[in-house]
């Protein structure tokens, strides 16, 4: 690849986190959920952790406050400025790095252990990013991943966006295969070793009605806010329909005036370098 090729490459990959505000989504409905990722991982004294796809910091700091020497990687400039913002007002010492999971930019074995909570899984490389993860972890070191299954909620996206877009190219790869336990297994056993998975069932909760619910989450999402730059008015008014039903099918909250619950999971995968 020249490049320039390898340079609309990677607009294309930052292109969904650009559009829509993340940052919006990852506060109001990944914040709680983040915080019990990192206190299962039972971190022992400045371990150097690398969060990789850190977003706005939903997991890089606490395991910064917890007591890790992190480093915190983003491929989107704008998400880094908000985690530095972040960090900052908590007095934390976090170095945050632009760069992609497909090139770590550190040296072999440099970091103890290497998390990501729902960002590798959206890069269209995973082998390359597999090896890439063993590459910079020491011998023994561990990883934690995050990544939401096809079964749940947000596995349920992709088909009812689907039906508004071209299908994907020949040798594309769903997201969502990180979040399979066999393919998760498959990609890892090449370099690691003490392979678990779990399903974690968590819940989002926002205090609007469905509805205003759905019209948050596509307003902010940029993955749905670039497929509705796509379509024609009446297109774009059926995929906001759409979505918005299944925000309405799917809320489990009692009073649903004002109030939606949405189950939804991940499968949580933790293994250890060879």
């Amino acid at each position: 690849m020249t490049s320039h090729d390898i340079d609309q490459m990677k607009d294309a990959m930052r292109a969904p986190w650009i559009a829509g505000n993340y940052g919006a989504i990852a506060k109001t409905i990944g914040a709680p959920d983040a915080e019990r990722f990192v206190a299962r991982l039972a971190l022992e004294p400045d371990v150097r952790v690398l969060d990789i796809a850190c977003g706005t910091g939903n997991v890089t700091l606490p395991l910064a406050r917890r007591g890790a020497t992190v480093t915190g990687l983003d491929m989107t400039p704008h998400l880094l400025e908000e985690a530095r913002a972040r960090a900052a007002s908590e007095g934390l010492n976090i170095r945050f790095n632009e760069g992609f999971a497909e090139a770590l930019p550190y040296p072999d074995a440099s970091f103890d252990m290497v998390v990501s909570m729902f960002g590798i899984m959206f890069s269209p490389a995973p082998e390359t990013v597999a090896s890439e993860i063993a590459r910079v972890l020491r011998p023994g070191g561990r990883l934690a991943l995050a990544n939401w299954t096809p079964s749940g909620f947000n596995g349920k996206l992709p088909a009812i966006v689907g039906r508004y877009l071209p299908p994907p190219p020949p040798g594309a790869k769903s997201p969502f295969l990180w979040g399979e336990e066999a393919t998760v297994r498959e990609r890892l056993k090449p370099s690691f070793d003490s392979i678990e998975t779990s399903v974690v069932s968590i819940t989002w909760e926002l205090q609007t009605d469905a509805a205003a619910s759905a019209a948050f989450f596509a307003h902010n999402s940029g993955p749905i806010q670039l497929t509705l730059g796509r379509l024609d008015a009446p297109k774009r008014a059926a995929l906001l329909q759409d979505l918005e039903q299944l925000w309405i099918d799917n809320n489990l909250a009692a009073n649903g005036q004002n109030h939606t619950l949405i189950s939804n999971e991940y499968l949580q995968a933790l293994a250890v370098r060879r």
